[in-house]
């Protein structure tokens, strides 16, 4: 049996586990008003005279502010010079209140009203001092956008991921701090869940434990949980039906959690048993493309050719080559940090350059359709000495937690 795998009860597995969350800091008030700043100067450098900032991630990056989206209007409108001024259900006013880090007057409209001409007296008396574009938060729904072009005839509505992606891409020591805290935990999880593994078990069943051993950890479940087991690790997201452990089985789980705002996002993949040679041998494939993928990942490079160096080597051992299979059938890796998938891409022929405090998953999975697939995924970010890996990538096929 591969080292680190089986052995041991989920019982006695989950009792060694224990709150890692007890340092972690939650991004303080400070950072959120340098952030609107920033977002402001860059909207004055484009001629965008406000932000519209929609419930969900942008508007909590933004004014720390943690509001689902729904079919009720709630965000805010962030100007290029002055306060943000928060848009909501009057009857929501109260909880909003309650949850608000950020000075600035609150809106209110009600429920026959429609919010969107509410949006649109707030941005004909502010100050324009960055121009006449409006920019909508890019994750905004189509029914936003549209009610927004209504009631805003005559402005030019453009894309708010030029200034709202062009902010979070670029991770500060705290944020940096968080999605390492957050990445430790998951690593503890996987080291777990590995541990308590036996013929028999079933997906369905390792999904629970991943999810209880997040929360002996300190997080409030697993964001998201992918178990696969023999031939389905070749589907790199799943199958719909569940699986049962067999003897010999390539076992892929990939899953995270949330710590503060932040996230993290680790996959192993390893053999419950013994692995054949053509597993072994795809195993260490994966990971010297995951590690040609991290040697180039320096400021200044492309994300384009991140990828490359990973499907390059791919290729020169007889894989692929670009999406065919077997071999790698999409991106190297993705951003992270508030979602957990953001810009920018480690993607073929992506032309952004990697500069300091961003953040990427780098995963460049190996499928051999049928048979099996190999995911070995870590994190690393860009300092201006190269990139450093948020955990320690697996050492071997036989112990690949050690």
């Amino acid at each position: 049996m591969t080292k680190g795998i089986g052995g041991k009860t989920a019982e006695e597995v989950l009792a060694g586990l224990s709150d890692m969350t007890t340092q972690a800091q939650p991004i303080q008030k400070a950072e959120y008003l340098a952030r609107m700043e920033k977002a402001q100067l860059l909207m004055r450098e484009q001629g965008i005279g406000a932000l519209y900032l929609n419930a969900g991630t942008n508007l909590q990056y933004f004014t720390g502010m943690a509001w689902y989206p729904s079919e009720r209007l709630v965000g805010a409108v962030l100007p290029a010079k002055g306060e943000v001024i928060y848009v909501a259900p009057t009857f929501e006013i109260d909880s909003l209140n309650e949850r608000k880090l950020m000075p600035g007057k609150m809106a209110g409209w009600q429920e026959h009203e429609n919010p969107y001409a509410l949006v649109a007296r707030i941005v004909g008396e502010m100050d324009s001092a960055g121009g006449d574009k409006f920019a909508i938060d890019e994750a905004t729904p189509f029914f936003v956008v549209d009610g927004i072009k209504q009631a805003l005839p005559g402005m030019e509505l453009v894309n708010g991921a030029s200034v709202s992606a062009e902010c979070r891409m670029h991770k500060s020591a705290a944020e940096i701090a968080l999605i390492q805290q957050a990445m430790d935990m998951t690593l503890a999880v996987h080291k777990a869940t590995a541990s308590m593994l036996h013929e028999g078990i079933t997906t369905t069943e390792v999904e629970a434990f991943v999810d209880a051993a997040h929360r002996k950890v300190g997080a409030s479940g697993s964001y998201f949980c992918i178990v696969l087991f023999g031939k389905a690790t070749s589907y790199p997201h799943g199958v719909k039906d569940p699986q049962v452990l067999k003897q010999n089985d390539m076992v892929l789980i990939d899953t995270g959690c949330r710590l503060h705002g932040y996230l993290s996002d680790i996959t192993r993949t390893y053999c419950f048993g013994e692995a054949t040679e053509k597993q072994k041998a795809m195993w260490e494939c994966e990971k010297q493309a995951q590690l040609a993928a991290f040697n180039v990942a320096t400021p200044g490079v492309t994300c384009g050719e991140v990828d490359a160096a990973a499907r390059t080597y791919l290729e020169a051992q007889g894989l692929g080559p670009d999406y065919q299979l077997p071999g790698l059938p999409h991106r190297t890796g993705h951003g992270i940090g508030m979602d957990i998938h953001e810009w920018p891409y480690l993607v073929k022929d992506n032309s952004h350059v990697l500069a300091e405090g961003m953040c990427f998953s780098n995963e460049p999975m190996i499928v051999v359709p049928e048979e099996f697939g190999i995911r070995l995924e870590d994190h690393f970010y860009v300092t201006a000495d190269g990139a450093r890996w948020f955990t320690r990538p697996s050492q071997s096929l036989d112990a690949p937690f050690d």
